[in-house]
C-alpha cells in the first residue's frame, strides 16, 4: 500500500513538473525570419546568414537548450517515431548562458550553418527566397511549440509577427534582437499596454511600491520608538539623582566665597591685623560645610568686629608700661564663636 502511495505521489509530481515546463515553453514563439540576408547582420566571423528569432513573452526566465527547429513538414505524422522525427530537426546545443532568454527578452538563431562555429549556429536549412515552413519543437521533439509559414521573401526582407498576425518587413525596418515594431508616435498608456497587456508587470510594479512604503514605515517608527525609549530611561534617571542638592551646594558655595571676599576686604582695612582670626573662622566654616553640619539655611557668615584690646602692641610692652596708667589689657577676654557671628 505504501508502495501505491509513492508510486502516485511521485506520478503526480512529473506531471506537475511536466506541465510547469510545458508552460514555460509555450511563451517561447517565433518572432522574425529573414531568409536572404546580403545587408543584415553578421555573425562573429562577418559572415551573413540567414537567421531566425525568438521571443519569450513572459516576465520570467526560460532555458530553450535542447529545443528543436525543423523545416520539414513530414515531422506532423503522428506516426513518427521520434528518433526519426529527430533526425529531421536542428537540436538547440547546451552550453551557452545566451539560451537562458530572460523575460520579454529575444535570441537570434543563424541558420545554414555549422554548429561548430558556436552555439547560436543550426544546421538548419532555409532556401532563399522561396515559400517555407518553420516548425519549434518542445524538447521531447514531439509537442510543437510554434510554427510559421513564410512566403517568398526579398533579399534583406524579414516576415514579422505584428501583433496576433504576421507581415512582411522592408529591409530598413527589420529589427533582430528587439521588439518588431516600435511606435515612435504612440502614447504612453498604448506602450503600456501593448508591452503588457495582462497587466503583470504593472501589478508587480504597484506591489514593489508598496512593500517599500510600509518598510520606510517600520523603519521610521523603529526609529521613531528606539529614541523615546531613550528619552524615557534619561528622565528616569533625573528623577532618581535630582540636581536640587547640586544646586544648594552651588549657592552654598557661592555664598561663602561672598562672605569671604568681605572677610578680605575687611581685613584690608584694618591692615591685616586680625587676618589670622579671620583665617581661623573660614576654616572653620568650610570643615563644618565638608562634614555636613553647617546650618546651610542662610549660607551667609557674619562676623562683627569688635575691639577687645587683646593685640593692642602698648598693652603687650609691660616694660615701658606705667603702673599709674590704667592697664588697657586688663579685664581682656578671647573672643568666642558668638562674637564672631
Amino acid at each position: 500500500m505504501n508502495r501505491l502511495k509513492k508510486l502516485l505521489l511521485g506520478s503526480a509530481l512529473l506531471a506537475g513538473t511536466t506541465a510547469a515546463m510545458a508552460q514555460g515553453a509555450k511563451n517561447i514563439r517565433i518572432n522574425e525570419v529573414l531568409t536572404n540576408n546580403t545587408a543584415s547582420i553578421e555573425d562573429e566571423y562577418g559572415n551573413r546568414e540567414a537567421w531566425i528569432e525568438l521571443e519569450n513573452t513572459s516576465f520570467t526566465t526560460y532555458n530553450i537548450r535542447g529545443m528543436y527547429f525543423t523545416t520539414d513538414r513530414t515531422v506532423l505524422d503522428p506516426k513518427m517515431s521520434v528518433p526519426e522525427r529527430i533526425k529531421r530537426m536542428s537540436v538547440i546545443p547546451s552550453g551557452d548562458s545566451r539560451t537562458q532568454i530572460g523575460g520579454r527578452q529575444h535570441i537570434v538563431f543563424f541558420a545554414n550553418s555549422n554548429p561548430a562555429q558556436g552555439k547560436m549556429h543550426l544546421s538548419l536549412k532555409i532556401p532563399m527566397s522561396e515559400p517555407l515552413w518553420i516548425g519549434f519543437y518542445n524538447g521531447n521533439a514531439t509537442e510543437l511549440i510554434d510554427s510559421v509559414s513564410l512566403p517568398a521573401l526579398a533579399a534583406n526582407q524579414s516576415y514579422a509577427r505584428h501583433g496576433n498576425g504576421w507581415s512582411v518587413k522592408s529591409a530598413e525596418n527589420v529589427t533582430p534582437g528587439i521588439e518588431n515594431f516600435i511606435k515612435t508616435d504612440e502614447t504612453k498608456d498604448a506602450k503600456l499596454k501593448r508591452e503588457d497587456p495582462y497587466g503583470i508587470g504593472i501589478t508587480l510594479l504597484a506591489m514593489g511600491i508598496v512593500f517599500f512604503c510600509l518598510t520606510l514605515l517600520f523603519v521610521f517608527f523603529w526609529l521613531f520608538g528606539l529614541l523615546m525609549r531613550h528619552l524615557d530611561t534619561a528622565k528616569k534617571v533625573v528623577n532618581t539623582q535630582p540636581i536640587k542638592p547640586i544646586t544648594k551646594t552651588v549657592e552654598v558655595t557661592h555664598d561663602i566665597a561672598h562672605a569671604t571676599g568681605n572677610i578680605l576686604q575687611d581685613g584690608l582695612k584694618t591692615k591685616g591685623i586680625d587676618k589670622e582670626v579671620y583665617i581661623a573662622v573660614i576654616s572653620m566654616a568650610l570643615k563644618q560645610y565638608q562634614d555636613d553640619v553647617h546650618d546651610v539655611e542662610s549660607g551667609v557668615i557674619t562676623i562683627k568686629n569688635r575691639q577687645t584690646g587683646w593685640s593692642d602692641e602698648y598693652a603687650q610692652m609691660t616694660h615701658f608700661h606705667d603702673p599709674m596708667q590704667p592697664q588697657s589689657h586688663q579685664g581682656m577676654r578671647i573672643p568666642t564663636t558668638n562674637d564672631l557671628r
